[in-house]
């Protein structure tokens, strides 16, 4: 039979708490560093099971939308509670490992050119990236433009056609592994100084301290609560 007439998705009860906690947000004009109420209120006043409300608030801690402090309660980190759909995040799920393979062969590899080939105009350009990513970070933003920004002057510094030709064949994808970094609590300020040991040991020329940093640097961006999250939609 045409696979068009599969059986339909039913949302799940916890995406539709989800869906109540931001209409409440909005509703309430809360803002970041808001507490939600506990988990037992909602559940209450839901009409739902706190189990689904603890799915629903995982999901929006995954999405960096809230924090959780055990034994301190729920905390928005945005002004909004704009979730994602639950399949864009299935999606996401599945690709990132990939992604990430694909990042760590490439940037790597192009760390250790830079050290080897840079001029001083690519070291001003990896400089001012640092400074530009720096000043959002002091801003409080995420400085998901300012890190890319970097990674663009550090592929630069390569003089690689083909890898910097590779690197925009998966640009997208590298976009949505930077996004889902940088919106883990604290991770902004951690990549700001790991980008900064990337830029010494180009600026040394040395080619194997880069590849080390940035092969680190990677690591630490596949460190994200997503890939720990399974969602009952998944086989």
């Amino acid at each position: 039979m045409s696979e068009s007439l599969r059986p339909l998705a039913r949302p799940r009860l916890y995406e539709q708490v989800v869906e109540r906690l931001r209409e409440y947000v909005t509703a309430e004009g809360l803002k970041a560093g808001d507490r939600l109420p506990p988990e037992r209120d909602l559940a209450d006043r839901l009409g739902v099971s706190r189990t689904s409300v603890r799915q629903a608030i995982v999901a929006l801690e995954v999405q960096g939308l809230v924090e959780v402090r055990h034994g301190g309660g729920t905390y928005l980190l945005r002004d909004r509670l704009n979730a994602e759909p639950l399949e864009t995040m299935i999606d996401r799920r599945r690709r990132l490992p990939d992604v990430l393979d694909a990042r760590d062969a490439l940037e790597t590899k192009l760390a250790a050119l830079a050290a080897l080939r840079r001029t001083e105009e690519d070291l001003v350009a990896i400089d001012a990236a640092l400074t530009a990513m720096a000043d959002a970070v002091d801003r409080g933003e995420l400085a998901v433009d300012e890190d890319q920004r970097f990674h663009a002057a550090v592929t630069a510094a390569a003089h690689s056609t083909l890898l910097a030709d590779f690197m925009a064949e998966i640009s997208l994808s590298i976009a949505e592994s930077r996004t889902e970094s940088l919106r883990q609590p604290g991770r902004p300020a951690r990549s700001l100084e790991q980008h900064r040991q990337v830029a010494e040991a180009i600026r040394a020329g040395d080619s194997e301290e880069a590849a080390r940093a940035m092969h680190t640097h990677i690591d630490t961006v596949g460190r994200v609560k997503l890939l720990d999250w399974q969602s009952d939609r998944e086989d």
